[in-house]
């Protein structure tokens, strides 16, 4: 394998919940558009240019669902929007109804428009990323938005999700794209394998 390559397969750099925390608190401090936007990223896995393409019409508030359309060949799925009782800063259905509040009805169908009016680009969506990150104390490294989808997949996968529920969290096709989150030590594999002979033996 090409040094290159090993470089891209090591990129998959994820947030610790600590800092996604960090990242949120940040963002509801900065607006209602901000939060709601990077909870729903985290939550469910979306690039930059999905969270910008969301439209008014794919969120379902009363009944608290969302119709994500994912680019690159991912499934287009329609997913559950929870309160997440136990932590307010993942309340995804809050965040949203606090900007449906706030959001200037500019006749655009897009739901996260630009203080100028109209949809927000992805480019718009990046920096203000990069600036909550860097408010909430993320080193540089971590101040990417892709992130946030790497660390859903990695925060579902050590809660030893079942990795085809989580594939189609994540919208994935193909579950080795899934895969690329699952990683384990020595430790947890001979600790597995002597619970597994337990049940043998």
């Amino acid at each position: 394998m090409s040094k290159a390559r090993r470089t891209r397969n090591n990129s998959m750099v994820h947030l610790e919940p600590a800092e996604v925390l960090a990242v949120l608190r940040a963002a509801k401090a900065k607006g209602a558009r901000e939060w709601s936007m990077i909870v729903l990223a985290y939550k469910h896995g979306l690039r930059a240019s999905e969270v910008c393409s969301i439209r008014m019409d794919d969120v379902d508030l009363k009944n608290g669902s969302i119709v994500v359309e994912r680019l690159k060949g991912s499934l287009r799925t329609t997913q559950a929007m929870t309160e997440h009782r136990g932590e307010p800063l993942l309340n995804e259905v809050k965040a949203l109804r606090e900007w449906m509040r706030q959001r200037p009805d500019d006749g655009s169908d897009f739901l996260f428009v630009s203080q100028k009016g109209g949809r927000l680009d992805r480019s718009q969506f990046f920096r203000l990323f990069q600036s909550i990150a860097a408010d909430a104390g993320l080193p540089p490294g971590k101040r990417h938005p892709h992130a946030l989808k790497h660390s859903i997949a990695s925060h579902l996968v050590s809660a030893n999700m079942n990795l085809a529920l989580v594939k189609q969290q994540l919208g994935h096709k193909s579950i080795s794209s899934t895969m690329r989150y699952v990683t384990t030590s020595d430790q947890q594999a001979s600790k597995a394998a002597a619970s597994a002979l337990m049940t043998v033996y």
